[in-house]
């Protein structure tokens, strides 16, 4: 089960993304179990990050695995303001950039890394593919 929860902002995701999510699990061969996305503010994310990762700097999206073999589960926090700044900076869409990182806390949590220059092509690759996959299936 995917859910969304919100931390000092108001509801503003659309809850129509989660099938297509859940089909991106299901796209990469596993299955989903506890799924939850939080989303905040960059105060918000920025605590985790400091609290659980000891970094000191903003990030768009923290994922915390709890994956079990081909079941995927896990916290996934996301700063909505990162974001709507990310999307402007790189004039991109702001709902694009949204379902990117949507779709990157996934990715993650199915395997995919983002450490190397290899593994970050990787998956621009697979993120790229399932917001096509959105936009074929989805609009």
């Amino acid at each position: 089960m995917i859910q969304f929860f919100y931390e000092n902002l108001p509801e503003s995701v659309n809850t129509d993304y989660i099938k297509w999510m859940e089909n991106i699990i299901l796209s990469e061969d596993k299955k989903l179990g506890e799924l939850n996305y939080i989303f905040c503010d960059d105060e918000y994310l920025l605590k985790i990050n400091q609290d659980y990762l000891q970094h000191d700097y903003y990030t768009d999206i923290i994922t915390f695995d709890y994956v079990k073999g081909k079941t995927i589960s896990g916290e996934i926090f996301v700063s909505l303001q990162r974001i709507s700044d990310n999307a402007s900076t790189l004039s991109k869409n702001y709902e694009e950039e949204l379902k990117r990182v949507l779709a990157h806390g996934i990715l993650h949590l199915c395997g995919y890394k983002d450490k190397t220059r290899e593994e970050e092509k990787e998956m621009r690759y697979k993120e790229d593919f399932y917001l096509n996959k959105f936009r074929e299936n989805f609009s």
